[in-house]
C-alpha cells in the first residue's frame, strides 16, 4: 500500500498540482497586500478618508467607536468592510488568471495537421484514378509500377 501511495504521490500531475497550489497561495498573499495596502487606501481617501477594513455592523446593541474596540469587547459584528476587501481580492485574482490563460492560449502552438496519406494515384497511360496498391489500371488494363 505504501508503494502504491509513493507511485501516486510522485506522478508528474500530483507534483505539478502541488507546485501550482503553493505558487497560488503565495500569489494570493501578494494580491491581498496589493488590495489592502495599495488600492484600498486611495479609494478610502477619495471616499472621505474611509478605511474599508474597519467597516462593520454591530449586532450587540452597544456602541463601539471602531471594529477593534468591538472585537476587544467580544461584541458580535458583521465585518462587511473585510468582505469588500476579499471580493476585490477575488476580482483581481480572477482577472489576472483570465489574462494568463488568454496569453497561454495565444502562445500555444497550433499543431500542424498531419499530412494526408495518399490512397489513390493516377494512371500514367489513361490518367484515370487508381487505388494506390493496384498493379493494373482498371480502365485501360495497363500494368502500373509500384
Amino acid at each position: 500500500m505504501f508503494k502504491e501511495f509513493k507511485e501516486f504521490a510522485m506522478r508528474g500531475n500530483v507534483v505539478d498540482m502541488a507546485i501550482g497550489i503553493i505558487i497560488g497561495a503565495a500569489f494570493g498573499k501578494i494580491v491581498t497586500s496589493v488590495v489592502n495596502d495599495i488600492l484600498m487606501p486611495p479609494i478610502g481617501l477619495l471616499m472621505g478618508k474611509m478605511d474599508f477594513s474597519s467597516l462593520f455592523i454591530n449586532l450587540s446593541g452597544a456602541a463601539y467607536p471602531s471594529l477593534a474596540a468591538a472585537k476587544a469587547a467580544g461584541a458580535a459584528t458583521i465585518n462587511y468592510g473585510a468582505f469588500l476587501n476579499t471580493v476585490i481580492d477575488f476580482i483581481i485574482v480572477a482577472f489576472v488568471i483570465f489574462l494568463l490563460v488568454k496569453q497561454m492560449n495565444r502562445l500555444k502552438r497550433q499543431e500542424a495537421p498531419a499530412p494526408a496519406v495518399a490512397t489513390t494515384k493516377e494512371c500514367p497511360f489513361c490518367f484515370s484514378t487508381v487505388a494506390i496498391k493496384a498493379t493494373r489500371c482498371p480502365s485501360c488494363t495497363s500494368e502500373l509500377k509500384s
